[in-house]
């Protein structure tokens, strides 16, 4: 019987990578997304590839839906052997710039959809003392990075869950693995909400939203000098694909060497000093 894998965000980029990848290494996959009327490029790359997917609705914001889905998913397929936390929102913008509402959003996608869809599925796994659970973070969850204060601070809450469980989970049977990508080419970077006051007018943090930005200008050619070349959603699925399948799967997986060397920095940095440095902006 095939192995199952549930993955959530699946509507494009490394959501929609992943399933296919997973479905190609022989996993029954359910690809899930929050509005299934926009699942058609997920369909169109299921058939190029020859795979088959199971479809299904999931909101990671709502806890009907994440509980539907679930006992829908075992229902069916009988048990869910991998989940894939996928689902995520952006925001760029200050701590001035950002208003509650949009810190909420980032925090409930995010963090507590990442735990309402853990929780949801942890149980059925520790009574089998089988499972694995990997979730897409992101280096923003290891180095801050400036006028990403929301979105870092998310991305640090799920890396804390996501170890903290990890030393209970393997003694229930339960693998937990981060994934954590530098920048992707997606559709998530262009769906990021931009403060545009940030960028376009007057104010203290306009040249530091510009030159933040100019870095990212360099998307087309891959040439990024700070970041290194980008990677593609599915350089980030294979990464995913070897922690779902690995015999010891680790903690973590830093998909670049670049960001590798980024977060070692951090590492063998007790002060933290060095974090300051991420990236020099506006000649200081």
């Amino acid at each position: 019987m095939a192995p199952t894998a549930l993955v959530t965000g699946t509507s494009s980029g490394i959501g929609l990578s992943t399933a296919i990848q997973l479905a190609k290494e022989g996993f029954e996959v359910i690809a899930t997304l929050r509005n299934l009327e926009k699942a058609e490029p997920l369909r169109a790359r299921a058939a190029k590839e020859g795979v088959r997917l199971d479809i299904r609705a999931l909101d990671v914001e709502s806890d009907a839906s994440v509980r539907q889905c679930v006992e829908g998913v075992i229902q069916s397929h009988g048990r869910i052997d991998v989940l894939v936390n996928n689902a995520g929102a952006g925001f760029f913008g200050a701590l001035e710039q950002t208003p509650p509402e949009a810190l909420r959003r980032i925090m409930e996608v995010n963090f507590f959809g990442v735990w309402r869809v853990t929780q949801a599925v942890f149980p059925a796994m520790r009574e089998r003392r089988s499972g694995r659970i990997l979730t897409i973070s992101s280096i923003s969850g290891l180095l801050g990075q400036p006028l990403n204060d929301a979105y870092s601070a998310s991305k640090f809450a799920v890396e804390g869950f996501m170890e903290s469980l990890a030393q209970v989970a393997r003694h229930l049977g339960v693998h937990i693995s981060l994934i954590q990508p530098g920048p992707v080419i997606t559709e998530f970077v262009n769906n990021i909400q931009v403060v545009s006051r940030g960028l376009d007018d007057p104010g203290p943090y306009q040249p530091m939203a510009q030159a933040y930005a100019s870095m990212f200008q360099t998307y087309a050619s891959q040439a990024n000098a700070f970041f290194g070349p980008w990677q593609t959603a599915d350089d980030v699925a294979r990464v995913a694909l070897e922690a779902a399948t690995a015999a010891q799967p680790h903690l973590r997986y830093v998909t670049s060497e670049r960001v590798r060397e980024m977060v070692a920095r951090k590492y063998v940095d007790p002060t933290g000093d060095s974090s300051l440095a991420f990236p020099r902006l506006v000649g200081n």
